[in-house]
Formats: structure tokens, sequence, C-alpha cells
């Protein structure tokens, strides 16, 4: 029965009201943003009143969360940098030789004297002068000197290792303690940069670690590269100061010599101290989460000499009385001095938890960067290039959109307007969860959105042909429309999770745009077949209540295909596999003539986007920068559409420079200034610089999530069918493959992480389509079990061929309005998705249908299948 129960409505309308309400501000985005500005403003101690007006910008009993636009939408810079970890364990080993001096001193009697030898990796190697044979009693003493390594994973270790090579004693931090410092490293970095940036005040920044030792840091509305790299390098100020006293706000008078600073922690709590500190950040050596003696945690530390002789003598004098740690001006902790603190090393005991413990020791090595950091890829862009891209962006959108509504309606009549409503609300939903989740949109996320304008009327294209054909033999039309929803049900579950695998693999292998193209791709698939399943369903059912027609969809319409079709697809099976051999020949050998033409990420080197009124003469721009000697240059003027008349974009690209993982800051500056005394309007809209070890890397991982994505749906399509189903998807997806590449080394398009996203989302695609077709092969098997397979197959084929051209035209009709007028950025991305629909929907028909010809299925379907029949009857419930 064509029936919903009262309370699944309410719940599929309350559904859509939700998504619809945390979508709503970023219908006022600059309006919210402001009130956001203002609420964080206040948070940081602002007056209210000074923000007012922003703050009454937006009601607060609104959801207030936004989409985050990303540096290819506002502009900004971008950096991947590496901490050098291994810096650390230098320092580390060379602070542990006064101790080991002053340990072999003691025994002098023992071991004799002493000499400390220069070495060249990090170790200590101390020599024994008079007695060499007394090395392994030298090694025990020094044996006495470890300490218990402090990490979870570690746990009984100690944290150097001594040894004894050619009569020497040799020190080296222990692997344990090399794995604890290593994360404790980046940990420090990673806190000292969140600081820094956080300073400055920018909106919306991006601070996570990224593998191991890599930090990825991404600062909207921030000049360039170079000034977010300034930034980052400021030294924090760390300093150890007498307490006077407490106050109770900032204003208070603090006395000659004194001031008066915040708690960090503490809220409303303020400390009057010494200006003059009796040590500084900068005569701290370590500090590491510890445990006191009655087993609490605690923080310890160690001063170089000139900072332990100070700090000795002061602790000496004022046992009893608090002193300060103070960085950037906030009083991070005020602990009472117990006792003499003589050595250097002391112990800061309080209420800490492990947690709080080991922040704070993280805060007090905050002082300065542990380690060197070496940048691997640096991107600029500037906000003219993001207003831009935002605003073509909106227009592809808008007229992708439109076309799509306007073909459903033209193909569906009434249908297609219900289809229409419910790819509106699948719109609104799909904001609603990236605004609900904090998502980062990016200009490839905006093609992940067209592509879902595109491929949302897939389910409802389903639906609808599967009612149409329900039409002929079913009793009435409410049981055509049961059917049809139940029928489709099978292969719209079955095509989208195949979609949904890739996704999820370009999310976990995927960085930067690529993984905001997938986060866009994934939420638009789970909106799309919610909407179609239950929202199209659901006002079908209340239309169909009020006018209880006799027939539905049997009106003249637009149809691509014609209604019954009997084409014979596998009859000429050996041309269209020798044309598909072929087109893999041609691609294959062009690949291997000329290659492919990467971009800089997975070449490395520098792309400088420039932009001036005057026509770009690529001579001139090249003579201009010919004296840098800085080798391979191309330049190539790039042309678009949208572009008007003043404005002439050009293309630089610098080769990966020798013995550098990037080119320097000095020499793309040189660059900027040689040409813009060539061209004295030019400007620079954006500068991306990748080195060569991420360039390798990142054509490895791009590797590898193309072999998952092809593995995982492999698994997947075996286990919901059966392993010949699995290996005909598969050839498929390699012909598909293959293709693409083949048609980008022919054309010599260029060739980048996008251009992966866009292969990814092929596989994707084109199982979709191969899919669909498997599902009607596998119920035809068990409705036809005397017939041909070659016939059932051609049935099949011809059963799913309006679904297959009306799919793939309302996705072509969206991804042209983003080739033509989404702009130059994006639009290689764009070609491969639009090469990857017609590709796809050939390999589905003539490739994949002949591969399981070939290797013959399982004919015994007597039993009915776990997968189809009325378990979908009920899932509108």
């Amino acid at each position: 029965m064509l029936q919903i129960d009262l309370w699944k409505r309410i719940c599929i309308w309350g559904v859509v009201a939700l998504g619809i309400l945390l979508a709503m501000p970023n219908a006022f985005y600059d309006r919210v943003e402001t009130h956001n500005d203002a609420v964080q403003a206040v948070e940081r101690g602002v007056d209210p009143a000074q923000v007012d007006e922003a703050l009454n910008a937006w009601p607060d009993f609104l959801p207030s969360g936004l989409v985050n636009l990303g540096l290819d939408l506002r502009g900004g810079a971008h950096l991947l940098a590496e901490v050098q970890v291994e810096d650390v364990y230098q320092s580390r080993i060379e602070g542990m030789w006064p101790a080991v001096r002053d340990l072999l001193r003691e025994r002098r009697d023992e071991v004799g004297t002493i000499r400390l030898e220069p070495t060249e990796g990090p170790e200590l190697v101390v020599r024994l002068n008079e007695r060499p044979e007394q090395a392994d009693r030298a090694a025990a003493l020094v044996r006495t000197l470890a300490s218990p390594v402090t990490s979870l994973t570690a746990a009984g270790a100690d944290d150097i290792e001594v040894t004894i090579r050619d009569g020497a004693i040799v020190v080296r931090l222990s692997e344990a303690e090399q794995r604890a410092t290593d994360e404790r490293t980046v940990r420090q970095a990673l806190e000292i940069i969140r600081r820094r940036i956080d300073e400055v005040g920018t909106r919306e920044p991006t601070i996570q670690r990224q593998g191991s030792d890599r930090i990825l840091i991404q600062v909207p509305g921030i000049g360039s590269a170079t000034e977010l790299k300034d930034i980052i390098g400021t030294t924090a100020q760390l300093t150890f100061q007498p307490v006077v006293g407490r106050a109770s706000s900032a204003s208070e008078r603090a006395g000659a010599g004194n001031e008066v600073l915040p708690s960090l922690n503490e809220e409303g709590v303020f400390y009057v101290l010494e200006r003059a500190p009796v040590v500084t950040g900068d005569e701290l050596t370590d500090a590491q989460p510890d445990f006191d003696q009655n087993g609490r945690p605690a923080v310890s530390f160690r001063f170089n000499p000139t900072g332990a002789r100070s700090f000795g003598d002061y602790t000496a004098a004022n046992i009893g009385s608090p002193f300060a740690i103070v960085l950037d001006d906030e009083v991070i902790s005020a602990p009472v001095i117990q006792s003499h603190i003589p050595g250097g090393s002391g112990i800061i005991t309080g209420n800490f938890s492990v947690e709080e413990s080991t922040n704070l020791a993280v805060l007090l090595r905050a002082g300065a960067l542990p380690a060197g950091l070496e940048f691997l890829e640096e991107r600029t862009i500037g906000p003219e290039l993001g207003a831009d891209s935002i605003e073509a962006g909106k227009i592809a959108c808008i007229v992708g959109f439109g076309l799509v509504l306007v073909f459903m309606f033209a193909s569906y009549g009434l249908f297609g307007l219900f289809a229409n409503i419910a790819l509106i609300i699948n719109i609104g939903l799909m904001f609603g969860l990236l605004s609900l989740i904090g998502a980062t949109l990016t200009l490839p996320g905006i093609a992940g959105i067209v592509l879902t304008i595109g491929m949302a009327v897939d389910a409802n294209v389903l639906i609808f042909e599967r009612i149409r054909e329900e039409m002929k033999t079913a009793k009435g039309a409410a049981r055509a429309i049961e059917l049809g929803y139940e029928k489709a049900l099978s292969a719209i579950v079955d095509a989208n999770i195949t979609t949904l695998i890739t996704a999820v693999i370009l999310f976990a292998m995927g960085s930067g745009p690529v993984r905001g193209f997938a986060i866009t791709l994934g939420l638009g698939i789970i909106t799309s077949v919610f909407t179609a399943i239950f929202i199209t369903r659901l006002i079908v059912v209340m239309w169909f209540e009020r006018k209880r027609p006799k027939t539905v969809l049997q009106g003249r319409s637009l149809k691509l295909v014609k209604a019954e079709t009997n084409v014979n697809f596998l009859g000429r099976w050996k041309l269209s596999l020798g044309l598909s051999g072929l087109f893999i020949l041609v691609a294959l050998g062009s690949f291997m003539l000329q290659g492919l033409n990467f971009g800089i990420d997975f070449r490395g080197g520098t792309t400088i986007r420039t932009q001036s009124e005057q026509p770009v003469d690529i001579g001139q721009y090249r003579a201009a920068m010919q004296t840098l000697d800085l080798g391979d240059i191309s330049i190539t003027e790039v042309f678009d559409p949208t572009f008007g008349p003043e404005q002439n974009v050009a293309m630089v690209r610098i080769q990966a420079q020798d013995d550098v993982e990037a080119v320097t800051p000095e020499t793309i500056a040189a660059v900027e200034a040689a040409l813009q005394e060539a061209v004295p309007d030019i400007t620079f809209t954006s500068v991306e610089s990748v080195g060569p070890k991420v360039s390798g890397e990142l054509i490895q991982t791009a590797a590898i999530a193309v072999m998952l994505a092809i593995g995982a749906v492999l698994v997947y399509i075996w286990l919901r069918f059966e392993w010949q189903f699995a290996l005909g998807a598969v050839a498929a997806l390699v012909h598909d493959v293959i293709l693409t590449i083949g048609v980008f080394s022919e054309l010599q398009l260029q060739f980048d992480l996008a251009t992966i996203a866009a292969l990814l989302t092929i596989v994707g695609y084109s199982l979709n389509d191969t899919v669909i077709v498997f599902d009607r092969v596998r119920e035809n098997l068990r409705k036809y079990k005397a017939k041909p397979l070659l016939e059932v197959l051609n049935l099949s084929i011809n059963e799913t061929l309006s679904r297959t051209i009306m799919t793939s035209f309302t996705t072509m009709l969206a991804l042209l309005a983003l080739y033509f007028l989404g702009g130059d950025v994006i639009r290689g991305f764009v070609f491969a998705m639009m090469w990857g629909i017609v590709v796809g929907t050939y390999s589905s028909i003539f490739v994949a249908a002949v591969f399981l010809m070939w290797l013959g299925v399982k004919r015994d379907w007597s039993k009915p299948d776990a997968n189809s029949g009325n378990q979908f009857a009920n899932v509108d419930a």
C-alpha cells in the first residue's frame, strides 16, 4: 500500500527543517561571519559595547555555523612544514655531558681521567685517557644516569643506551626515547605555531599535524607564505619572575618596577610581578611531564649552567615564596618554592592531571621552536583570485542547477517537478551538514557540489524509469509506484555505496582541496539517497492521496531514448573490444613517448600566476628572468571566456632547484621583481611551491589511492554479486583509468592532484553505471532461467539504457556549466570528469558486460536473493 505513517512524515520533514535551518546562515554569510567574529572578540576580553553592532548582526537564538571558505576561495597562505626532529637528539645528548663528566670525575680514582671526543652524529663519545680497561666500569656508572622514558608505549624503557666502542664509552638516546622525543618535539612545534598565529587574530586558521613529523598550516586572509613564515619564526617570550602579590583586575596599580599580568588558566586572576626576570626561556633546556615523590603529576625542568646558577641563588634566598612562569605576558603557573633548587633542575608541583602536566611541559618548552622547520610546500592565493573563484563557482552552480531542473521537468513532467523540489532540499541538507561539521569548502568542493547536482537525479531517474516499466504490468498506478521504489532501491544502494567508497578513500589519502572535494561528494551521496528514497516518495504519496490518478508517467515528455529498445549491444563485441584495445594502445604509446604533463604537485617546483592589463608577451617575460639562472622555466598564457579584456593571465613554472626542498622566498621575490620591472602593472594572484620530496610522495600516494579504490570496489561487488561481476567491473575501471590518463598524455593537459581526484570520481561514476546494469542482469537471470546469457545481457542493457543516458546527460549538463563558467583553475579537473562520463558510460555497456559474457555466471538463481524482493517494501518506514 502507498501509505506513510504520520510519525514517519513528521520525522522526514523534521530532518528537512533542521537541515535547512543549519544551512540558512550561509545565505547571510557576511552578517553571520561578522557576528561570529564579534563573539570571539568578546570571549578574548573585548568590551561587548565596542562590538555591539556586530553582535546584533545575527540573532543569538539562530544557528551561526558556516561553511568555511578554503584558501582558493578566500585567499591566504598554505605551508607544509617538516619538523627536523633529529636536531633535538643532538641538543639532548649534548646536554648530558655535564652530568656524565661530573659523575666520572667523582670516580677518577677508579676510571682515571677522561676526555670528550668530537663526533658527527647525535652521540657522546667519552674516552678514558689512563685506564681504558675500566671502560666497562665507567659505562656501568654512566648507565645510572638513565631515566625511564616518559611514554605510554615505551613503559620500562630507559632514555639512554650506553655501549663501548674501541675502548670508549658511547652514549646515545634509545630508540624508545627518540620516538618519545619526536612526539614531544612535534607537539611543541605545533603549540608554538598555534600560539604565534592566534596572536595575529586571523580567521579560521587550520593548524594540524600531518603524518609523524609534518605540520599543515593554512591561514586565510594573510598576504603571502613568506609573511606567514615570518610569523611562525617569531620567538615566544618565556620568563621566570618573582611574585609580589595578586590583583583583582588588570588596571590595578602595580608599583614601581612591577607589572600586572593575567593568569592563563584561571579566569579573573591577575598577578603583580617584578618586571626583571630571574631567568628567561632562553636559558631553559628542557621541560618534561613527571611525577612528584607522592606519585602526583608534576613537571620537571632543566636550565643551562647560567640559568641554573641564577635560579639556584634565587630559590635559596626565597624558600616559601611563589614565583611566576610567564609566557607571552600570561602567567601559566605560579608555584611556591619548596626548597633550594641547585644544579639547574627542579620540579613544579600543583593540582595537575596527567594531561595538564603534559600541556604545561609543552608550554614551558614553547619559548622557541624546538627544532628547525623545513618548508616542503608553499602556496599563496591572492584575495582577488579567491573572489573570482567564488563568483565563477556561484554562476556555474546556478546555471548547472537551472539546466538540470529544466531537463527533469521536461523529461518527467509533474514527477520531474517533485524531483526538483527534492533536489533543492538536497542542496540545503548538504550545506546544513557542511556547516554542522565545520567543513572547509574549496574550489574542487564546489565542483563536488555541481557533480552532486548532476548525480542527485540518478536515484530519481532510476525510480521513475522503473515506475514506467511497472505501469505496463502492474495493476494500477499505486502498485506501479510501490514496485518502482521497491525494485529500484537495490540498484540505488549498490551504485551509491561504490561511489561512497571512492569518496572515503579520497578523504583518507588526499589532502587540502582533494579532501574538500571528497567531503562534498560523500555528503552529497548521502543527502541524494535520502531525498530520493524518503522525500520524493513522501511528496509522491501526498500527491497521490489527493489526486488518485489512473496512470502515472505515461504522457508526452522529452525522451532521449525511445520507450522500448532492442539493440544487440553484444552482437559485435569483437568490434567494440577492438576499438577499446586500439584506444588503450594509443594511450599507452602516448604515455611511453611523451609521458604526462605533471603539475608541480608531482614534479616539484614553483608556479606563479600573474595578471596584468597589458597583453602577455611570453618572450618579454622569459627575457626578464633570463639572468636569474633558474633552469627550465615554462611560461604559458591562460585563456578563459570569463576573463575581461583587462585580465591577461599567465602561468610561470619554475623547476625544483637542486638540493633545495622548495624554491626559496628569495628566488620567488627575484622573479616577481624582474617581471614587475618588465611589466609595471603586473600582479601576482597566486604562488605555489612544492619540494621534490613531497612531489615524490604524492605520486606514490596517488597510485595507492587509485589501487585501493579499485581493490575496495572489487571486494564489495564480489560480496554483493559474484566474482565474475567483480572482475567485469574492475576491467571496465582499468579501461576508464587508462583512457583518461591517455587523453591527458595525448593533449598534454596538466596532471595534478585534482586530476587524481577526478580519476577516482570517474572510478565511482563508472561503477555506478556498471552496477545498475549488473543489478538488472541479476534480476533477469532469475526471471529468465532458460535464456542464453548473451540475450539476458542485451536485455538488461536495453532495459537500463534510458536511465544510463538520462543520468549521464544530466551530469554532463552540470559539468558543462562548470567547464565553461567555473574558471580556468579547475577546467582540467572538470574535463577529466566529463571525459570519464563518456568512457564510463561506454565501458559499462561494452566492456563490463563483455567480460561477464566471457566468464559466465552462476545460473542457479532458483533460491530467492536476500538482496531483492519485499525486504524493501517498508523502506519508507
